[in-house]
């Protein structure tokens, strides 16, 4: 009774991931303006073992604009790591590419997330079997609480607080062939605790950057969901001065449509300049090759010019011996 319980749960858990891995693909979120700088904020400390840091980032509501999502601890899966989302420039708007767990962490844009996070890979913690052990310099444990921890220093080059990839003013960090590679791997999407720790965030007013100003009142919690309470940490300050957009969230959405619009004048835009290209190299082409004919001429006719005054001194030679030229 208790095997046919379990592979039924298997059999659930496995449909669960299948249809949140087709919503997590869909989801398709573009604007015309960036977000906020990331705010400071102080890490808080981990509930217990097991427990894997997703830091705080921008999200979009087409009602408010952007708001803040807290950073939080979430029990993750084993073996797993996540790769933070980011907002990255796309044919002249703001793509939102969602977060994903993985065997490795992927590209997020080369933003400084901190904690681990600093803009390539992820320095906080790793996996030794099935137990998850803690960097203890770039993460907040108790030791009491949490055995499994180590100490490596960790260097952080890009020491920003740029929120975005690309762009004007953005992290100008591209992928590198192994974090494409990664890209290509399996993931798995958001838990369903982190979808509805987004949903509370965009529901409190006090998270929307139109109120805050870049700084929210509840940077970081303990646990998803957890907006209230004492394990709450607050922005220390904005991570830079907020100013505020000259348009509406209605008027900064970007449909689908547009993005495609843009990719296809993109597109034909490249296949111009390919087409002018390929026309400048024919000519270049074209020019050699009549450059390289007139010199096969001039070198015929030089030929002929020499061949002809050979002819000559052969038959003035031949003249003289026969007593007809000049002088008999």
């Amino acid at each position: 009774m208790n095997t046919h319980r379990f592979i039924r749960w298997l059999i659930f858990a496995n449909l669960m991931f299948s249809l949140s891995a087709a919503l997590f693909a869909q989801v398709f979120i573009s604007v015309r303006f960036g977000p906020p700088a990331l705010p400071v904020y102080a890490q808080p400390i981990c509930p217990g073992p097991g427990y894997f840091w997703v830091p705080g980032y921008w999200a979009w509501n087409d009602a408010y604009g952007y708001y803040w999502v807290p950073g939080t601890w979430v029990v993750a899966p084993v073996g797993m790591y996540w790769t933070p989302g980011y907002w990255g420039w796309r044919e002249g708007f703001y793509v939102w590419h969602p977060g994903y767990w993985g065997r490795r962490v992927g590209f997020y844009g080369g933003i400084n997330y901190g904690y681990g996070y600093g803009g390539v890979g992820f320095r906080g913690g790793e996996w030794r079997g099935d137990r998850f052990f803690y960097n203890r310099s770039v993460t907040n444990v108790n030791v009491v609480n949490v055995t499994n921890v180590y100490n490596r220093t960790v260097v952080v080059n890009n020491t920003t607080n740029v929120s975005y990839n690309g762009g004007s003013g953005g992290i100008t960090m591209r992928p590198t062939p192994q974090e494409e590679a990664y890209a290509r791997e399996a993931h798995t999407a958001p838990l369903a605790m982190q979808t509805q720790h987004e949903q509370a965030a965009s529901q409190n007013r006090a998270l929307f950057a139109s109120e805050n100003h870049g700084r929210p009142a509840i940077a970081a919690t303990g646990q998803p969901g957890e907006f209230s309470g004492h394990n709450l940490v607050g922005a220390k300050s904005a991570g830079a001065p907020y100013h505020a957009p000259k348009i509406s969230p209605q008027e900064a959405r970007v449909s689908p449509g547009e993005v495609r619009g843009a990719e296809a004048r993109r597109g034909e835009n490249r296949e111009a300049s390919r087409n002018v290209r390929q026309q400048a190299q024919q000519a270049k082409v074209e020019q050699r090759r009549e450059q390289q004919q007139a010199k096969q001429e001039q070198k015929r006719q030089l030929q002929e010019q020499r061949q002809r005054q050979q002819e000559q001194r052969h038959q003035r030679e031949q003249e003289r011996r026969e007593g007809r030229g000049p002088g008999y």
